[in-house]
């Protein structure tokens, strides 16, 4: 009875943990200062439309988190099928220009299983007559995709920029090199911060904390770098046929020394050492186990005789035994194959290269976090598992509303943590509570079989006539 009243004990302190979970962490309704916020509330279908194009034949799901909940009731838009491809989208009344303001995206991740192969990734879709109110398509152009994919080889956290040449018009991806390891333990919720800077800066953070700094202007930073190289190889400049770039060559005055011998083996015997006085040559390796015997019911005119098992001899391994052989050693007249020195090469030419020519493609952006306007933010994954879910999903062209939304994910994360570790207190004093009760009870047995004992043994001293019986 006492361990029944424990365990709801337990489970009172767990649910006063997620009430208190509760009142310190209420979802967010909106953000003030926010170019976009989206916190996935229950009328998410009126503002996001699921792509109809026949690629993408994932569902979406609005789901709550894993328990214990960081904040309970809040809910999320989850990835609903595996090994499918998923599109949706919401497109701005607007274009978001970030030219001169620069750009935050910020959202929350919650991995509800698992994560193998996939992503979970964001893409702010470029302003334009591409972008469809039928939703995503496979040609559907981005600015920015940013976010966690892991798959192989493959776990960081994208930062790629679609950026357009000025000289040639073309678009190219500018992948982050540098780019973090994601957080994507099950049951977990992370935040992703992207800030470009006026600056040309480029800042990743998870949870709050700065895990990349970079800048668009570097070419060590993106590949291929934004700006291109001034100058490039020539594609028709051609290595001449005579030109040597062999740095050393052998020796052609050397000769191998007359006593040089190449067939002398890496090891010899030691001539030094000598057998043991104690090794037994004529002992045999194996012998019957001596300390055998036949079954009890071995018949030998049934079974044949009896032969003992074999062991190897006790004697070989304390003595030694069988034929003798000396040790191996380095033969000292050992040295291999013989090889000319090497010289310098008098032809040597150098490393060739391809002479340098103005690049065609040449440019100078000097403000490339004035990127392409954002017409929208969508979701597009192909994924081989379920259970990604977005959350509290911010576009700004100022860092303080993401910073508003950052410390309301910091109450919830800490409510998370605590409702968890109240569960697995809980838990842990149940396990105990058991523990204790399975110990009282083998105990309470026990006694009470010596109480048994002593009563019959009491019992057979004052009748002994009815143990003679």
């Amino acid at each position: 009875r006492g361990s029944t009243r424990l365990t709801w004990q337990n489970r009172g302190v767990y649910m006063f943990a997620l009430a208190a979970a509760a009142s310190a962490a209420a979802p967010l309704e909106s953000v003030d200062g926010a170019a976009f916020f989206e916190p996935f509330s229950s009328d998410w279908e009126s503002r996001w439309l699921v792509s109809k194009d026949a690629d993408f034949q994932g569902t979406w799901i609005h789901e709550a988190y894993t328990e214990p909940e960081g904040t309970p009731g809040d809910k999320g838009l989850m990835v609903g099928n595996e090994a499918k491809k998923h599109a949706v989208s919401h497109l701005f009344k607007e274009p978001i220009d970030p030219k001169g303001t620069g750009l935050v995206v910020q959202y929350e991740l919650h991995m509800k299983k698992d994560l193998k192969c996939g992503g979970a990734y964001l893409k702010l879709l470029t302003a334009s007559e591409e972008l469809d109110h039928d939703g995503f398509k496979a040609e559907t152009p981005y600015t920015i995709m940013f976010g966690p994919d892991k798959c192989g080889g493959t776990n960081k956290v994208h930062f790629i920029l679609r950026h357009k040449s000025p000289a040639t018009g073309e678009w190219e991806e500018k992948h982050l090199k540098k780019a973090p390891t994601p957080l994507l333990a099950v049951g977990e919720t992370h935040l992703y911060t992207a800030i470009v800077g006026a600056d040309n800066t480029v800042t990743l953070l998870i949870d709050n904390e700065e895990k990349v700094k970079a800048s668009l202007l570097e070419s060590d930073d993106f590949t291929p770098p934004v700006n291109p190289p001034k100058e490039i190889d020539d594609p028709d400049d051609k290595k001449p046929d005579d030109w040597v770039d062999t740095a050393k060559i052998d020796d052609p005055e050397a000769s191998k020394p007359d006593d040089w011998d190449e067939e002398a083996p890496r090891l010899i015997e030691d001539p030094a050492a000598e057998r043991p006085d104690t090794w037994e040559p004529d002992e045999p390796l194996q012998i019957p186990d001596p300390t055998a015997e036949a079954p009890a019911d071995w018949d030998a005119d049934e079974d044949g005789e009896w032969e003992a098992p074999i062991v190897d001899n006790p004697d070989c391994k304390e003595f030694g035994c069988g034929e003798w052989k000396a040790p191996q050693i380095r033969n000292p007249d050992y040295k291999g194959k013989w090889t000319a020195p090497k010289v310098d090469n008098p032809e040597y030419k150098g490393v060739w290269k391809p002479k340098q020519i103005a690049n065609p493609g040449y440019f100078s952006d000097e403000q490339p976090h004035a990127m392409a306007p954002i017409g929208g933010i969508g979701i597009e994954l192909w994924t081989m598992q379920d259970g990604a879910l977005f959350d509290n999903i911010l576009i700004s062209t100022d860092p303080a509303p993401a910073k508003v939304a950052a410390e309301a994910f910091a109450a919830r994360s800490e409510a998370e943590k605590a409702a968890k570790k109240a569960k697995q207190e809980a838990a842990e004093a149940e396990r105990k509570a058991k523990e204790e009760e399975r110990k009282a009870k083998e105990a309470k047995e026990e006694e009470e079989a010596k109480e048994k004992a002593k009563a019959e043994a009491e019992e057979a001293k004052e009748n002994p006539e009815k143990d003679e019986i």
